[in-house]
Parts: structure tokens; sequence; C-alpha cells
């Protein structure tokens, strides 16, 4: 695993996320920067802030405007992915297809890294956006833009924690060159989020982060048994599961 011995924090973390996360159009940063994308990840919280208010300012506009909202939630889905350029969608089909599409850890890590999509990777982007869509419908039927907001900004703040908490299972690739974050990083995206959740949200964003938690270590354990740690597509699957799960809860116990 690549050491990393730059500070803990760094003005120019949130810039990096950004770039790391997102394919928004941002200035390009020296490259010098690049070396601290482990440490930048407390950051990663921020970029589901920024991406979803941009996404859900959209829909606010939109359902000010008499749009249906099964419209408008499309429209704000489409934004998510954008501005991501599916990234996470990505790594999620990607995980869907190696870990229940081979025999051997091997095998697995090959389809992973194979840019064809398969059966279970077909299924698992279908139904997750038609989840996605649902729960995106259902907020904005209801006027609950903030909780959107929060679910972004917890989800990618459980992917930091995935970094650590597994080991590379390849020994090369995107995750493998970024290595792993430290817990002092870890624990500080977290509170970020925490912090920026309570403020959106107040007390009600604890009981879905917790449900969240419960798939993130079920996501976890299946990753370490089939392949024996994390790649970049689990922690895409790390982030669309985890925010999922947030909707759902929220919806249920709201």
């Amino acid at each position: 695993m690549p050491k990393n011995d730059s500070p803990a924090v760094s003005a120019w973390d949130i810039a990096l996320a950004l770039v790391l996360l997102t394919r928004l159009p941002l200035p390009e940063l020296p490259s010098r920067v690049f070396t601290r994308q482990s440490n930048a990840s407390w950051a990663f919280p921020l970029v589901g802030l920024v991406i979803s208010a941009m996404a859900c300012l959209v829909g606010w506009i939109l359902s000010g405007l008499n749009q249906p909202p099964p419209v408008s939630a499309a429209i704000v889905l489409t934004l998510l992915i954008v501005t991501t350029g599916a990234m996470h969608e990505d790594g999620l089909a990607d995980t869907a297809d190696g870990l229940w599409g081979g025999f051997t850890r091997e095998r697995r890590l090959e389809i992973m890294k194979d840019s064809h999509i398969g059966t279970y990777g077909v299924l698992a982007l279908i139904l997750s956006q038609l989840l996605r869509w649902a729960l995106i419908t259902a907020l904005i039927t209801t006027g609950m833009f903030l909780a959107l907001i929060a679910a972004a900004v917890w989800s990618r703040a459980l992917m930091p924690v995935m970094m650590a908490a597994l080991p590379n299972a390849r020994k090369s690739g995107l995750s493998h060159g970024v290595g792993a974050p430290t817990k002092k990083t870890c624990i500080g995206g977290l509170l970020l989020a925490l912090g920026i959740n309570g403020v959106l949200i107040g007390s009600g964003s604890l009981m879905p982060a917790a449900i969240s938690v419960l798939l993130f270590i079920g996501l976890a354990l299946i990753a370490k048994a089939k392949i024996g740690g994390q790649t970049g597509d689990i922690l895409g699957a790390t982030q669309q599961i985890t925010e999922i799960s947030f909707l759902m809860t929220i919806l249920a116990v709201t």
C-alpha cells in the first residue's frame, strides 16, 4: 500500500475530492496535490453536498414550475449521474457482475475489471436506479429535498471507511494507487457528514445512517469473502447501496 506522509488536512483537499469524484469543469490542479488522494477523502461528504445541492435546486425549480414529481425526480437523478460521470453506478454494476459472476477470487476480479457488463450488472443498475427514482419522487412529493442531500453526504463519508477497513484486493488500479486513508481521516469525514446532516435534517439523520452502516458491513463482509478486499468498484457500490438504504429508511420513519 502506498505510503502517505502528507499533512492530515490541506487547503487543496476539497478541490481534489471534487476532481476525484465528479466530472465538474474544474481548474487543473498541481500534480503534487494528487499525492494527497487518500488524506483528502475526509472531504468526500462535501462532494455529495455540492452535487446533490445543485440537483435539488433544479428539482425545486421544476416543482415550482408545476412539473410532475416523477419528471422532476428523473431530471434530478440524471443530474446526479451526469455530474459524477456515473462512476458509482458503474462500480455497482461491476460489483454485481464480479461478486456473483465468478467462482474464484481471480475470476471475480477479472470480471470486475472487464469493461463489458453482464446480466447481474444490468439487473443491479435497473433495480437500483428504479429505486432511486421512486425514492426521489417520494421526497419531491413531500418536499424533503434536504433528505436527498443528507443521503448524498453520508454515503460518501462511508467510502473512505471501506478503503481503510479492507485491504485492496488488487496490487494495481485507482483504488490501490490512492492508498488507504488514516483513521483520523475517516473519523473526520464521518463527523463532518454527521454535522452537515444534523444541520440539514437534525436527529432524523441518525436512524438512516445507522441502517446504512449495517448494509455497509454486509457489503464489506461479502467483498472480503469473495475477493479478499475492496476495489474502486466496491467503493462505488458502497456509495449507491448506502444512499438507497438511507433514503428508504428516512421515508419509512418520517
